[in-house]
């Protein structure tokens, strides 16, 4: 699993470790895994909806203890699942935010100057970021042997450690050589990562959120900013210029077609929203 869901699931158990020992366990002095049942979990989700959990976090929560007791059940003989068969709340079916193509445009033609070691690494986070459709983990976890600035090539390792190859154009290849002059003057040692702060450290998701966020503050209308936001701005950009679903689902990285569909739904909705603008017979 990604370093991310590692930790997602980490926290998620410890809580349902508190709450089973403080509102479940009777007698039990220590988590008893065996001690279990299904009113138990069943009161925890409704434990979390009176704290205002949203419906997708209570959702990724039930999953980090059915992966648990599954767990348990193929390593430690564990009789059943108790979290199996509870059921949560349908999520609601809302489209991915993205950025539109001039609002990018600006925010890459308004860069700062890259006369030095930081504004050259961020301009080119944020034009990678959206000019190939990586994750922040995949970003940050680039190493220099990964890069293939001849080839224009980036082999990212996704989810599971599922390697994938992301080419880039003249512009990613011009930005990287910059980014690379100036970080090789500072001279990291004991770092194989591509990305780095001034003191050769990698980089960690909340500086790049920033960054991101900083960069798109002003510039676009949309109701999120984060980095994702320009995977999603990527793949809607790809479909809208006519590429391939299967093509942008290899460069995505996603186990199922599935999954990119879900960006021509959203093409559909900007069509139809272009069409109630602009067409005369659109209201009548």
């Amino acid at each position: 699993m990604s370093a991310h869901t590692v930790v997602s699931y980490t926290e998620d158990l410890a809580q349902w470790e508190r709450f089973w020992l403080a509102n479940c366990a009777g007698k039990e002095k220590e988590f008893d895994p065996v001690s279990v049942t299904i009113s138990d979990i069943r009161l925890w989700i409704s434990y979390l909806g009176s704290e205002q959990y949203s419906p997708r976090s209570i959702r990724r929560k039930l999953q980090s203890l059915r992966a648990f007791f599954r767990y348990m059940m193929r390593v430690h003989g564990l009789k059943a699942n108790p979290a199996a068969d509870v059921l949560t709340a349908r999520l609601p079916k809302t489209l991915p935010s993205f950025i539109r193509p001039e609002e990018t445009a600006t925010c890459i033609y308004d860069m700062t100057s890259t006369d030095d070691f930081t504004s050259a690494r961020d301009n080119l986070i944020f034009t990678m970021l959206y000019s190939t459709g990586m994750r922040v983990a995949e970003l940050i976890s680039l190493t220099d042997d990964r890069v293939d600035n001849t080839r224009c090539e980036l082999k990212v390792l996704g989810k599971r450690n599922k390697e994938r190859v992301i080419p880039y154009g003249t512009e990613l290849k011009d930005m990287i050589n910059t980014y690379m002059k100036y970080r090789n003057e500072l001279n990291p040692v004991g770092c194989e990562a591509f990305f780095v702060r001034p003191d050769g450290q990698p980089l960690y998701y909340q500086l790049v959120r920033r960054l991101v966020h900083e960069r798109l503050d002003g510039a676009s209308n949309a109701t999120r900013r984060s980095p994702h936001v320009l995977r999603h701005s990527f793949a809607t950009d790809m479909l809208t210029n006519g590429a391939d679903i299967s093509a942008v689902q290899q460069l995505l990285g996603h186990s199922s077609l599935a999954t990119t569909q879900i960006y021509t739904h959203l093409n559909m909705g900007e069509i139809k929203n272009q069409y109630q603008k602009a067409h005369p017979r659109s209201r009548k």
